[in-house]
């Protein structure tokens, strides 16, 4: 059955693949921060687990093709390992449910072995179920036309991409999402089963959606797989070459020559062709390694900035969002306007000039991605080291205030209802201060344990000039764009607050409750009671921004209205998440005159039997630029971002170069045209043979007369 000319079967695979590349997609996109916050993983472990399991999703489908092409046939390949897939995607949204193990109920799994073996679980079966299809699916696809239908398998091709594309897109805006609302049976936390749960229940749809169309479908049988046949001549050259290797056997022309004993003229020279491409793919993985930090490191960058577009309040995790939007927008522009210009002007812009012009502008992307990460450590704050203490002071007086810090550390005048920032004394030096008020002053001894934080809180009240010293138990910039917040009591009786549905308690006079978490860009409601007369007070917090630690100061409570002054103890991310956007627009113009001219030029240089090897060494080289951050990332001891992001920079700069001198030397070949030619001299030997046997014949004829 057609449908438009098209055979029905490719709409099944069409939707399949749609869903497949949602669930796989979605699930990457919240990968590395469910590492992060979930399983409580630093950035480096959490980066290297992330590239380790995308570089299993490329080693894979070398073992898809295998069994595909010499065992199983596409289709049974296809459904067998889509269940495998299923499991795994089923896994992982178990996995993340928190209530699994938190018996105290406390909002935190309390066995982590459990959730993390769980997941490693999940995702090996992912890698094998993806990475398995990968190389399945299309092919299947074009195996459903018939020879003569070379214009609509080439459409079919392109809307196969665009299905893919529509996936990606849509699942990476979806699921930060659904990560980002809070769910759960005991205490409410970020809903990581759902954001994995939804691309399960869409990895089974596909499922379905594919076996639903099995009646329809041409199933090929399993041809035996070219990749072994390669791997054999070049096998049986190299262990005949090695036999050979004394001075009395004279040399031939290449090295797989050495494989005519056994192996015909048209593998070896087809070989031959697959060889020249693949040497020039030993650059490439240093392309990919800096590619595929989009949903590592440029996603937990964005973790410290700031989202708020507005209205909208953009997710760490949706950042990855622009790669999908601009591959859509510049894949035409770039073939319709730009490679027409450059040909305009004369210039020959060849597949691997391109090829090198790409891992150029993902070279740059990197040094824009650190010039953002500049801009963001000048924002960190700076917490004091083991033998350091930090004090801020806060005047809740209602005149300025002097203080100094004994013996000659520093002096400091404050104003009314201000407060200083952080300053950093060696905790071995600092004895005392003394805060003076106009004419009166006191001297208070102080001993701090090193390494912590302390506010003063200084007021004059009737009974003289008071300081409190209190415990600042913020040791790092909040997560996930949370803000802590705390209430500091400046009225003379005890009061009780509450913001949104949290309760600080009991308050007493110069006293601080201690800090809580609430999400970052919310306005709650905060309530104080007065406990003398139980009067209360209502008013709407400000937004504090994302990742703040704030402490509230309560000045007065009179007729209902609240007098409130805020008092920064971290500040909340500055720069904007849209800084991301230039380097995100780099990498995707690399990525389009990169990747989509890769494949074109590999087909083009090699025959059309040899695809499938070319496919893989391609992929490969995905799996391999992986395989490199893990390297590079554990072997380099830089404890700054924005150096690691200079040092991918520069290493593929330096790839670059090498990959233009490679390309220089590359001459171009037709495989056509030499597959002509071997078509022409099997014509030929056959021929002779036909001759030789004719000869033979007549021979034994004359002979019996």
């Amino acid at each position: 059955p057609s449908c438009f000319g098209y055979p029905l079967s490719i709409f099944f695979i069409i939707i399949n693949e749609f869903c497949e590349r949602f669930s796989y997609y979605g699930m990457k996109a919240v990968l590395v921060l469910y590492f992060k916050y979930f399983l409580q993983w630093d950035d480096n472990l959490s980066t290297a687990i992330y590239h380790t399991f995308v570089a299993l999703c490329y080693l894979t489908p070398i073992l898809g093709a295998l069994i595909a092409d010499s065992w199983l046939g596409k289709f049974l390949t296809i459904v067998s390992l889509s269940v495998v897939y299923t499991i795994g995607q089923a896994v992982m949204a178990v996995s993340s449910i928190n209530d699994l193990s938190d018996s105290n109920r406390d909002g935190s799994p309390d066995n982590l072995h459990l959730h993390i073996g769980l997941s490693m679980t999940g995702l090996i079966l992912i890698a094998l179920g993806t990475g398995g299809i990968k190389p399945c699916v299309s092919a299947f696809g074009g195996d459903q036309f018939e020879d003569d239908q070379e214009k609509q398998r080439s459409r079919f091709f392109s809307i196969f991409y665009l299905s893919i594309n529509a996936g990606s897109l849509l699942s990476t805006v979806i699921t930060p999402i659904l990560r980002a609302q809070e769910c759960g049976i005991h205490s409410k936390q970020r809903c990581y089963p759902l954001a994995f749960g939804v691309p399960a229940a869409l990895m089974a749809i596909s499922l379905v959606v594919f076996i639903a169309g099995s009646r329809m479908y041409k199933k090929a049988r399993p041809q035996g797989n070219i990749m072994v046949q390669v791997f054999k001549c070049i096998g049986f050259a190299i262990k005949n070459r090695f036999r050979h290797r004394s001075k009395q056997y004279p040399k031939r022309e290449h090295w797989l020559d050495w494989a005519s004993e056994k192996y015909d003229k048209r593998l070896i020279a087809q070989t031959k062709m697959v060889l020249k491409v693949l040497f020039l793919y030993i650059p490439l993985p240093m392309f990919w390694a800096l590619f595929d930090q989009q949903g590592s490191r440029w996603t937990l960058q964005a973790t410290t900035m700031d989202g708020n577009f507005g209205s909208i309040q953009i997710q760490p995790d949706q950042m990855q969002t622009v790669n999908p939007i601009l591959i859509i927008i510049m894949v035409p522009v770039v073939d319709a306007l730009i490679y027409p210009l450059i040909k305009k002007c004369k210039i020959n812009f060849t597949p691997l000039r391109k090829i090198t012009v790409g891992m150029f502008l993902a070279s740059l992307a990197f040094v824009a991605a650190t010039l953002v990460q500049v801009q963001i450590d000048k924002t960190l704050p700076v917490f004091p080291a083991e033998g350091q203490s930090q004090i801020k002071i806060i005047n809740l007086g209602h005149d300025a205030a002097a203080v100094r810090f004994q013996p000659q550390l520093a002096n400091v005048t404050v104003e009314s209802m201000e407060s200083t920032g952080y300053m950093t004394f060696e905790t071995s030096q600092l004895r005392s201060f003394t805060v003076t008020f106009g004419n009166g002053s006191i001297t208070e001894n102080i001993q701090l344990p090193g390494g912590k934080r302390h506010s003063l809180g200084i007021t004059r009240d009737e009974t003289g000039i008071v300081a409190r010293l209190l415990f600042d138990n913020t040791t790092s910039k909040p997560e996930e764009g949370n803000n802590l917040i705390r209430f500091l009591n400046n009225l003379p009786g005890a009061v009780n607050v509450t913001m949104g549905d949290t309760d600080f308690g009991t308050i007493r006079y110069l006293s601080a409750s201690n800090y809580s978490l609430f999400a970052g860009g919310r306005k709650d409601l905060i309530k104080v009671t007065l406990l003398s007369n139980l009067s209360s007070c209502l008013t709407t917090q400000e937004s504090f921004g994302f990742a703040s630690a704030y402490t509230v100061i309560i000045n007065g409570c009179t007729r209902g209205n609240l007098d409130l002054a805020y008092s920064e103890d971290i500040a909340p991310n500055t720069v904007h998440m849209a800084w991301q956007i230039p380097q995100y627009f780099i990498l995707t113009c690399a990525e389009v005159v990169f990747s989509v001219t890769g494949l074109e030029f590999s087909y083009s240089q090699a025959p059309s039997n040899m695809k499938a090897v070319l496919q893989a060494g391609w992929l490969l080289t995905v799996a391999v630029g992986n395989i490199i951050v893990l390297i590079v990332a554990g072997a380099s001891k830089l404890s700054e971002q924005w150096a690691e992001y200079v040092l991918f920079a520069a290493l593929l700069l330096a790839v670059c170069i090498i990959f233009a001198v490679m390309a220089y030397f590359y001459t171009y070949i037709d495989p056509n045209e030499i597959e002509a030619q071997l078509d022409e001299e099997e014509k030929k030997q056959a021929k002779k043979e036909e001759a030789g046997d004719a000869y033979v014949n007549k021979d034994e004829a004359v002979s019996q007369m």
